[in-house]
C-alpha cells in the first residue's frame, strides 16, 4: 500500500526547468518531517531509489524516467524563519524567496543566491555559488533526514568544496541555519538588483534551460568562454541547442528530449578537449538511466 501523498507515473518534464524527462515511478511532496520519514522508510522496504528534485533547475532526467521515489519538499519543509542573526530555512525553500525575506529584514550576506535558481537543500548538496560567494560562506548547520532517521551536522562536517558536499544518496537536507550580518535593506536590495541585471545581460532568461552545464575548469577561462571559442553558440541537436547568449547554457527550444541535450553536452566536451586540451566536468545532475560518457 502506498503511503499517503505518493502518486504513480508522474511526468518529470513537469518538474524540471529544461522540460525533458520520462515518468517518475512514484512522486510525492511531503510537507513535514514525519511524512517524509515514513516515505523514506517505505521506499527502503520496497528497495526503491530516492531522488529529491527541488525546483528541478539543475537536473537532466532520462527519457525513460526514474524507477524509484522522487521527492519535492513542501509546506513546513520549505518554510523560512528569519532571526536576528540569520535564518532557519526548510530544504525545499527557493533561494530567491530566502534572498527576498532576509533582505527585507536588513540581513546581508546572501545576495549572491538571487542568481541561483534552486532550493536551499540542493544548494547545500552542491555548495552552490555565484559572484565569488558559496553557500558555505553563510551556512552554519543542517538537519538531514534518511531512512535511518534524522541527524544534525555542522557546515564544516559536510566537506563543502567547489560544487561538492559529502552528503550521501538518500540523505535529504530538510533544514539549514544561515548566519548573516546586519545591513542596510536598501543597499541589500540594490546589490540584488545589480546581480539580477548582470545575470539577465549574460544568460538566457526566457528559454528553458537547467542553468550552467559545466563547472568552470582551472585557469582563467570559464567553461562558457571556452565553448564560445570552440564556435559552439547555436550548435543544435534535435530540439536542444547551445545558447547564442551564453555557451555554457543549453536551451530546449523545440520539444527537446534528454537524449538531444546529452548529445549536445557530449559534443561540447569533445570540442573543448580537442581544441584546448580541457576536460570539462558537468555541473548538471542526472536522474535515471542516463549516463554522460567520460571524456
Amino acid at each position: 500500500m502506498l503511503p499517503a501523498g505518493v502518486e504513480t507515473d508522474v511526468p518529470l518534464s513537469r518538474f524540471t526547468t529544461i522540460g525533458t524527462g520520462g515518468l517518475a515511478q512514484y512522486l510525492a511532496e511531503p510537507n513535514e518531517e514525519l511524512a517524509l520519514l515514513a516515505m523514506l522508510r517505505w521506499a527502503e522496504q520496497q528497495e526503491l531509489q530516492i531522488a529529491v528534485i527541488g525546483l528541478g533547475s539543475n537536473l537532466l532526467p532520462a527519457d525513460t524516467g526514474f524507477a524509484g521515489l522522487v521527492l519535492r519538499l513542501a509546506g513546513a519543509l520549505a518554510g523560512i524563519e528569519v532571526t536576528a542573526t540569520g535564518a532557519t530555512v526548510g530544504g525545499g525553500a527557493p533561494l530567491a524567496a530566502v534572498v527576498r525575506k532576509v533582505g527585507d529584514a536588513g540581513l546581508a550576506g546572501f545576495e549572491f543566491a538571487c542568481a541561483i535558481p534552486g532550493t536551499i537543500g540542493g544548494a547545500v548538496r552542491m555548495n552552490a555559488g555565484a559572484y565569488g560567494y558559496e553557500l558555505k560562506n553563510a551556512l552554519v548547520s543542517v538537519t538531514i533526514c534518511s531512512a535511518a532517521g534524522v541527524r544534525h551536522a555542522r557546515a564544516d562536517e559536510l566537506g563543502l568544496t567547489y560544487r561538492h558536499s559529502n552528503l550521501e544518496p538518500g540523505e535529504i537536507v530538510t533544514q539549514a541555519t544561515l548566519a548573516l550580518a546586519p545591513g542596510d535593506a536598501a543597499a541589500i536590495k540594490a546589490l540584488v538588483r545589480d546581480y539580477q541585471g548582470r545575470r539577465s545581460a549574460a544568460q538566457p532568461r526566457k528559454a528553458r534551460t537547467f542553468g550552467s552545464v559545466f563547472k568552470n575548469p582551472p585557469g582563467e577561462q570559464t567553461s562558457g568562454q571556452l565553448l564560445e571559442a570552440c564556435g559552439l553558440k547555436g550548435y543544435t541537436v534535435g530540439g536542444a541547442r547551445i545558447s547564442e547568449k551564453h555557451a555554457n547554457f543549453i536551451e530546449n527550444f523545440a520539444n527537446a528530449t534528454s537524449a538531444d541535450v546529452l548529445a549536445v553536452m557530449v559534443e561540447a566536451r569533445r570540442r573543448a578537449r580537442e581544441q584546448f586540451g580541457v576536460e570539462l566536468e558537468h555541473e548538471v545532475q542526472t536522474l535515471g538511466a542516463i549516463v554522460i560518457p567520460p571524456a
